[in-house]
């Protein structure tokens, strides 16, 4: 019986890769509530963006958690990665791998399953910290899951300390350009087009 070649693990993060929830959540949710706000979204160049906004963080998590709650299951996926998908989506094994509250991790399953369960099968998340209820030795961080995995090929998260994380566990690591990275890609495409090569 002859042995199937393994196929690369690509492991993607959620929110502002998958979908863009920090964007549909500032133009859509926050700006036409606070008509006064004068930054638009190439100014938020820092995630979680109340320092920019000049807001407490508990008034930004506050109106993050009313959006997904109220919005997050109409969040539409990034057009170029459903494209990717169904190109080169064959060519790998996928996971999701995201960071929201704990209350709100079915949601963003339920939607990952929904537009990329042909090729997303296993879903994980560690959850950001809420309030006093959770209990901090629960509070993991992306690392540490990728680190109980044990296998994985090509991460892709938005967050440059994360994609950090995973190269030290010798994962190939892509950041996927916002405005509060520093990502080398100019460009979504230009990203999904290194992914393309590395597997």
């Amino acid at each position: 019986m002859s042995k199937t070649k393994r196929r690369p693990v690509v492991i993607w993060d959620v929110d502002d890769v998958l979908n863009e929830l920090m964007r549909e959540w500032f133009d859509e949710w926050w700006r036409p509530r606070h008509p006064e706000c004068v930054h638009h979204y190439a100014d938020i160049a820092a995630n979680p963006p109340h320092t920019v906004l000049g807001i407490p963080e508990a008034t930004y998590l506050s109106s993050l958690d009313a959006f997904r709650e109220e919005r997050f299951a109409k969040l539409v996926p990034r057009p170029e990665v459903v494209e990717w998908f169904s190109e080169h989506g064959h060519r790998a094994q996928h996971v999701a791998l995201s960071a929201p509250p704990e209350s709100f991790a079915h949601l963003s399953a339920a939607w990952v399953i929904k537009h990329f369960g042909q090729w997303i099968r296993t879903f994980a998340f560690v959850p950001a910290r809420r309030g006093r209820s959770e209990v901090a030795e629960a509070r993991i961080a992306k690392g540490d899951y990728l680190e109980w995995l044990g296998h994985g090929d090509v991460f892709l998260d938005d967050r440059e300390a994360n994609v950090e994380g995973a190269r030290a566990l010798g994962l190939k690591g892509i950041v996927v350009p916002q405005p509060w990275n520093g990502s080398s890609y100019g460009s979504l495409q230009a990203a999904l087009l290194d992914l393309t090569a590395l597997i």
